[in-house]
């Protein structure tokens, strides 16, 4: 729509004048000669932006602002001002208008004037519009579950969400450990302040501490300038440290300093820096099993573990497997405008048989791609991967569950089936790093390239690897 401008003016010329000019910018112009008139056309229609003159008749347009700013705080307000009567439109200012127009009128500045004051107001109103959505989609009562696990997950987050409590959540890949971050965020006192992510398992040892600290200009080959880094960018709201256990010793020790002492230092610089920050960390590895091992450090572990959380795996509360199924069926209906009434009884039941090394994350997947390629009203058993509608997910790599009867098996067809499936899990449980899934299966990469291809389960080249 149109951006609709009001302007109120008693002088005739002024208003043609306005009326031609801002119909050529494409907008929705309406004209009225006094306070009163324009007051009565913001009762009728919805206005974006008014434009009057500070001295008339019955009401001047500081009068106008007042009644505007107590009706709709939202209405975009700017005053005309004849040179010399500047100090009146600046105090109309601090009431709230937006900025005024000095006569005689400069066209191309009155255009500019204009297009900031709409652009300012339609990028609050997708700020505020982005906050509410994000409030909602990481509210409590937004969590999907029912089981005692999750009941015990959202029990926590109610009671840590305010508390200025350093936090480490643990749990397997794809369980949803940073939704919970998100959850204490926006239920907290610091929701309105900045929530920044820090993936460490993703930042190049050699950079991990310029992106964290920041660095000062010439400090290494590449500095050309300053730059602050992601704990200033933080700092009076959260960061949270995804993977935290991939952190380097060097780093352990920088991130120590910033929790005990509340100071950061740039690299290359020589002065340190307050930060005011709460720190939530998250690793799907055991961090008490790193400390003995010498690779997490003790007393870290104990400042970031003040408070933990255990998210945990889908396997262990496949009673929320229905749930959300279905949450996610409508959510993907919706995004990709399908119709699809539901799933079968049958297929379900496939879906919570299955094992999900990949958690909910899989589940949403698995979910998502059934929605893109389903032909019919219905997901049928016959609609999900192959991997999921194998017989008893999981369980068909248990040599137990497979019978040698008298007509024979097929022991080459039978050992590459459990070989794809667990490539399948393996590579979602490394979230897709084909390097990653061939340590988790103790293979090398060439010999997964090989395999992956054989199976046809992507590109075989694919290094997105760190």
């Amino acid at each position: 729509m149109k951006p609709r401008i009001l302007v109120a003016d008693d002088e005739e010329s002024i208003r043609e004048f306005l009326e031609i000019m801002l119909k050529k910018e494409g907008y929705d112009v309406v004209c009225v000669e006094d306070g009163q008139k324009a007051l009565e056309v913001m009762k009728k229609r919805n206005i974006d932006l008014i434009i009057s003159d500070l001295q008339m008749p019955n009401m001047t347009g500081i009068e106008l602002l007042r009644e505007v700013k107590d009706q709709s705080s939202n209405i975009l307000f700017m005053l005309i001002t004849a040179f010399g009567t500047t100090e009146s439109a600046v105090e109309a200012m601090k009431l709230g208008a937006y900025d005024y127009i000095t006569k005689p009128f400069k066209i191309d500045e009155v255009r500019i004037v204009i297009a900031n004051a709409l652009r300012s107001q339609s990028l609050e109103v997708e700020n505020r519009a982005l906050k509410k959505e994000l409030q909602r989609e990481y509210s409590f009562q937004n969590f999907i579950g029912n089981s005692d696990a999750m009941h015990r997950v959202f029990d926590l987050i109610q009671r840590v969400a305010k508390a200025p409590t350093n936090i480490l959540i643990t749990g397997e890949s794809g369980t949803g450990k940073e939704m919970v971050a998100k959850a204490i965020h926006y239920n907290g006192t610091l929701k309105s302040k900045p929530f920044v992510t820090v993936n460490c398992g993703a930042i190049p040892e050699s950079l991990m501490e310029s992106e964290m600290f920041g660095h000062k200009k010439g400090s290494f080959t590449g500095a050309i300038a300053d730059k602050p880094g992601l704990f200033e960018v933080a700092s009076g709201g959260i960061i949270f440290l995804d993977e935290v256990g991939e952190l380097p010793l060097s780093v352990q020790v920088k991130l120590l300093r910033v929790i005990q002492e509340k100071v950061i230092r740039r690299v290359g610089g020589t002065e340190d820096t307050e930060v005011d920050i709460r720190i939530i960390a998250a690793t799907n590895r055991d961090l008490e099993d790193m400390v003995k091992e010498g690779t997490f450090r003790e007393d870290l572990y104990y400042r970031l573990n003040v408070i933990k959380i255990i998210v945990p795996p889908l396997r262990d509360r496949s009673g929320d497997i229905s749930i959300l199924a279905t949450f996610f069926l409508k959510k993907h209906n919706e995004r990709m405008l399908t119709k699809i009434n539901g799933i079968s009884d049958d297929a379900m039941e496939v879906l919570v048989n299955y094992d999900y090394p990949g958690n909910v994350r899989e589940l949403e997947n698995i979910i998502e791609r059934t929605v893109a390629l389903e032909g019919g009203a219905t997901i049928l058993p016959e609609s999900l991967p192959p991997f999921v509608s194998t017989p008893n997910g999981r369980k068909l790599a248990s040599s137990h569950e497979i019978e040698v009867t008298e007509e024979g098996v097929d022991l080459d067809k039978v050992i590459g089936q459990i070989e794809k499936e667990l490539l399948i899990k393996a590579i979602h449980t490394a979230n897709g790093v084909k390097k990653r899934a061939a340590k988790l299966l103790n293979i090398s990469f060439r010999s997964m390239r090989y395999r992956v291809e054989k199976y046809a389960l992507g590109n075989p080249n694919d290094e997105d690897d760190e």
